[in-house]
């Protein structure tokens, strides 16, 4: 497969994934939730959503959301309101007195994978700026005499590697604190925590402005 720079590529996907953000916040909180299988499957979701964006790009769909002012608004109320909803249910679990991993048997804290892999996923594809990244960072390194479907796919497997290796190594560093995490206050600290971080990104995404088109 011959990617453009795919030195540079390489170096900019890495430093992307060890960014702090909203992938992380999300990893965090769900692994404190129900264990490191929780993290895990969360960062699956997400990394499935990195597909999604790379085909958009591939096909032009995501130039839409820097074209029109109206569509790029829609889709981050959407995204925006579901990072909120993450947060706000992490609050409210520290409202009721849930102790994530500390509370061994609890129904409402059981693992499950297709809640797991769908909140992944939903908040990876429906956050407007990593379709805007992905339409402006892919292009840059696409070969115009190969397929540019092929290699954005490409592309997006390595980011998917990468950032699965990362965020399962973020799921089993929180997972393996036990005697941190067996402390209830500990638990109830963390998901405070990510639930305002979630918070906060998803009334960053409301606020700002969109991009203008050249």
């Amino acid at each position: 497969m011959d990617i453009l720079n795919f030195e540079a590529f390489l170096v900019a996907i890495v430093i992307l994934t060890l960014t702090p953000g909203l992938d992380t916040a999300l990893v965090i909180r769900n692994t404190t939730r129900s264990g490191v299988k929780d993290g895990c499957v969360t960062s699956l979701g997400i990394c499935l959503g990195l597909f999604v964006h790379a085909t958009f790009s591939a096909i032009g769909i995501s130039a839409i959301l820097l074209q029109s002012a109206e569509l790029f608004q829609f889709i981050k109320m959407i995204g925006a309101a579901y990072l909120i909803w993450l947060g706000a249910s992490s609050l409210y679990g520290v409202f009721k007195g849930q102790q994530g991993l500390a509370v061994e048997g609890a129904k409402h804290l059981s693992f499950d994978g297709k809640r797991s892999i769908r909140e992944g996923f939903l908040s990876n594809v429906l956050n407007p700026k990593t379709a805007v990244f992905y339409l402006a960072f892919l292009p840059q390194f696409i070969d115009p005499n190969g397929s540019p479907f092929a290699q954005s796919m490409f592309m997006a497997g390595i980011h998917f590697v990468i950032a699965m290796f990362w965020q399962c190594g973020i799921a089993g560093a929180i997972n393996s604190a036990k005697q941190a995490l067996k402390n209830s206050s500990f638990i109830s600290w963390m998901e405070g925590v990510t639930g305002v971080v979630l918070i906060s990104l998803g009334i960053k995404l409301l606020i700002e402005e969109p991009p203008t088109s050249a």
